[in-house]
C-alpha cells in the first residue's frame, strides 16, 4: 500500500509544452487587442497583467513580480485620472464634492468587476493549477484587480491617448450617467428612510407653485411630514423640485 502511494506522489508532473503554451500567449493577446482596440506587439507585460498570483505561489522559478499585482496598483491610479479627466470635461458647473461622489461610482470595485465581466476578462485569467476550479476567475474583487492591471499594461504600453479612449468607451458602453447622478444625492430616498427610522408619517410632495411658458416652466414644491411643512424646492422639473425640498427638509432636521 505505502509503495502504490510513495509511487503516485513520486510522479513527475509532465513538462510542459512550450508550442501550447505559445498558441495560448498569442490567444490571449489577440483577444486583447479585439477588446482594447489597440494592436499589441507579444509584450509580456500584458500577459501579465493577466496572471493571477497563484501562478506565483506555485512556480519555482517565477518571481513575486510575475503576477498582475504591481500592474493593477498602477492601473488604480490611472483609472481615477482618466475617469477624473471625463467627469471633469463632462459637467462643468459641477463641483468638487458631485465630481468625487461621481468618481467614487465609477471606479467602485463593483463596477470594475462588471466591466471585466463584460470584457470576458476572466475568460484569459491565468490561474495557478492548485487555484484552478475554485471560481477565481468570477470572484467581484479578482475580476476589478485585473481590470485595473490591464488598464496599468494598456497606460504602459500605449499611453494615455489609447487609454483614455479605451475607458471612455468602456464608460459609455456600462454607465447611464442620468440614472447614476440622479442617485448620488437621492434626497427622497434618504428623507423617507429617515421618516421610517422614526416612524414618522411618509413625507408628501405638493406642487404650491409653477410659472414660465409651457417649453420652460420652473416648480415649486414643497415636502410635508404629517402636517408640517419640513423643506420647499425650486426646480426646472418636479422632481428636481421635489429633491431639492426633501434637502431643504433634511437640514432643517440637522440630518447628517
Amino acid at each position: 500500500m505505502f509503495d502504490g502511494i510513495k509511487a503516485l506522489f513520486g510522479k513527475k508532473t509532465p513538462p510542459a509544452d512550450p508550442d501550447r503554451i505559445e498558441r495560448k500567449s498569442d490567444e490571449k493577446i489577440a483577444y486583447l487587442e479585439q477588446c482594447l482596440g489597440v494592436h499589441i506587439e507579444k509584450d509580456h507585460t500584458f500577459l501579465k497583467a493577466l496572471r493571477h498570483r497563484s501562478i506565483v505561489d506555485e512556480g519555482e522559478d517565477i518571481s513575486d513580480n510575475e503576477s498582475y499585482e504591481r500592474l493593477e496598483f498602477l492601473g488604480d491610479a490611472v483609472l481615477d485620472l482618466i475617469v477624473s479627466e471625463i467627469i471633469y470635461d463632462r459637467y462643468p458647473e459641477e463641483n468638487e464634492g458631485f465630481m468625487t461622489k461621481l468618481r467614487a461610482q465609477i471606479v467602485k470595485g463593483d463596477a470594475l468587476a462588471e466591466y471585466a465581466r463584460e470584457l470576458n476578462l476572466g475568460s484569459v485569467l491565468e490561474i495557478g493549477d492548485r487555484a484552478r476550479g475554485q471560481g477565481i476567475e468570477y470572484s467581484k474583487s479578482i475580476l476589478a484587480d485585473v481590470f485595473e492591471a490591464v488598464v496599468g499594461a494598456l497606460y504602459l504600453t500605449k499611453g494615455h491617448d489609447s487609454t483614455f479612449s479605451f475607458i471612455e468607451r468602456v464608460i459609455k458602453e456600462q454607465i447611464d450617467f442620468e440614472e447614476l447622478t440622479n442617485s448620488l444625492d437621492n434626497y427622497k430616498s434618504i428623507l423617507l428612510e429617515y421618516t421610517q427610522a422614526r416612524q414618522w408619517s411618509i413625507p408628501e410632495y405638493q406642487v404650491i407653485d409653477e410659472y414660465g411658458p409651457g417649453h420652460d416652466k420652473t416648480f415649486e414644491v414643497q415636502v410635508f411630514i404629517g402636517q408640517d411643512a419640513m423643506g420647499q424646492g425650486v426646480g426646472k422639473t418636479k422632481k428636481q423640485a421635489e429633491q431639492q425640498a426633501a434637502k431643504d427638509a433634511l437640514d432643517q432636521l440637522d440630518w447628517e
